[in-house]
């Protein structure tokens, strides 16, 4: 992890730029420099964000503060980010975060599928900061929390679907056993509606090490998959592991009672994106050569591109040669950053 304060930096640098732009694409600058950060790449970071600024817009306008009373009526209404992020930013400056995520984490679960998941993703990439640091956390990192939460909160978007297709005792086979819809017209919130039944799959987990290294098998799964499935969707298909691998990472930072639930929450939009966006099959894919992860992680960052920065981040959690081919596969299909 960094410790050049490079990072907080970049974060203090992003605070002042909202969630998203054009009123519905995800600010995936906070999350690009947190995986650049954690691999090495910190000396790079503002020439990245650099590049990336001419998408930040300004932090949106405040309305009516959320409060403890009135929180129920502000949940999942996108034109209140500002007052979500500044009621986050309260709670932490009051109470210990891990106090202030364990008690949200149930409460927002549910909704993760809000913002194509990138809310929870960028949740997952503040815990890992604040894990990762030495001491005391630094005060860009508990804000960047309070960002990530009140984006969640204000793009909460529950699902009615439940898996109750015949599925498969591992992940990679319940993947495949994923059907895709069948009308792919219209954007994420249009096409998760048409997701109508999942799989299920069949796993025994009730442990906290059981659930960890199911959640850990089904982000394996899902990143081998994008060496062979990506070219359904270059871009959408990042999420089926990127959402469950931020689960995953905040799960030491959670009670264990809600371990399993977040493994549910986590294969439903995992599935769910695999059903909206795959392809009718995959394709046998050979990298371009053999690279160390190192090398590729500068692949990433040369080509820019931030779901292939934050794709490669989760290939280097797994580690083996099917991840990192699947991060090569991303920079093969994925438009640059220019």
């Amino acid at each position: 992890m960094d410790t050049s304060g490079t990072l907080d930096e970049a974060l203090e640098r992003l605070h002042g730029s909202g969630p998203e732009r054009l009123g519905r694409l995800t600010n995936h600058a906070p999350m690009a420099v947190e995986s650049l950060a954690a691999r090495g790449q910190a000396r790079s970071v503002h020439r990245w964000l650099d590049l990336y600024a001419p998408k930040l817009e300004e932090f949106p306008s405040r309305g009516e503060p959320v409060t403890d009373a009135n929180w129920p009526e502000a949940l999942g209404d996108p034109r209140r980010v500002a007052d979500w992020i500044g009621y986050f930013a309260a709670r932490i400056a009051e109470r210990p975060w891990r106090e202030v995520l364990a008690q949200w984490w149930p409460r927002l679960l549910p909704g993760m599928y809000g913002g194509s998941t990138h809310p929870v993703i960028r949740v997952g990439h503040a815990v890992r900061t604040l894990l990762s640091a030495e001491g005391e956390p630094t005060a860009p990192r508990l804000a960047e929390l309070a960002h990530g939460l009140g984006y969640w909160a204000a793009r909460h978007h529950p699902v009615s679907v439940r898996p109750s297709l015949p599925g498969a005792r591992t992940a990679a086979a319940a993947l495949d056993a994923v059907p895709r819809i069948a009308d792919r017209n219209g954007g994420f919130p249009t096409l998760l509606g048409r997701v109508s039944a999942l799989p299920v799959w069949t796993y025994e987990a009730t442990e906290p090490a059981e659930v960890h290294a199911r959640l850990t098998e089904l982000v394996r799964a899902a990143t081998h998959r994008y060496a062979t499935h990506g070219h359904g969707e270059e871009t959408m298909l990042v999420h089926a592991a990127t959402a469950p691998n931020a689960v995953l990472r905040t799960l030491p930072a959670l009670p264990h009672d809600l371990w399993l639930p977040s493994l549910h929450a986590a294969w439903t939009a995992s599935a769910a994106v695999t059903a909206m966006y795959a392809p009718p099959a995959g394709i046998t894919y050979t990298p371009p050569g053999t690279f160390t992860p190192e090398e590729v992680m500068e692949r990433a960052l040369a080509h820019g591109d931030e779901h292939v920065i934050k794709l490669t981040d989760t290939a280097l959690d797994i580690g083996d040669e099917r991840a990192l081919a699947a991060a090569l596969r991303a920079v093969e299909l994925s438009a640059p950053l220019v």
